[in-house]
């Protein structure tokens, strides 16, 4: 669990990326996918619990699999799909940043974003 200093900073950390336009949910999780913090509406069966779980699994297995043939540790994971895109981002060693965007949201800015979150993530939790 995160204290109330960490709560207030991850609140800002994803309001911040928010702004940025196209994103509809965002949750910052621990490694094991248990939430530290979210933004997800709970419209349509989205659940964060679910979003963080399901989201650290997609990228245990990017990161074996990468590792495996050689090719590292992957940054993210994007998956892209008729009704937005996944986006599964390290945040350090400790947690991950996870965003949903709108269907026809463009990468470039949110990638951005999604990378100075990141970092600023992993400073909050060492």
């Amino acid at each position: 669990m995160v204290g109330i200093t960490e709560a207030v900073l991850f609140d800002k950390i994803l309001n911040d990326i928010h702004k940025i336009g196209g994103i509809e949910a965002s949750a910052v999780a621990g490694r094991d996918g248990v939430v530290l913090y979210s933004k997800i509406p709970e419209k349509n069966g989205n659940h964060a619990e679910i979003f963080a779980a399901m989201s650290a699994t997609m990228l245990g297995a990017a990161e074996t699999t990468s590792t495996e043939l050689g090719r590292g540790i992957p940054d993210r994971v994007v998956v892209e799909a008729t009704e937005g895109k996944l986006i599964v981002t390290g945040a350090g060693s400790k947690a991950l940043l996870i965003t949903m965007t709108e269907p026809g949201a463009s990468l470039g800015l949110i990638l951005v974003g999604v990378e100075k979150a990141s970092e600023k993530i992993r400073k909050v939790l060492n």
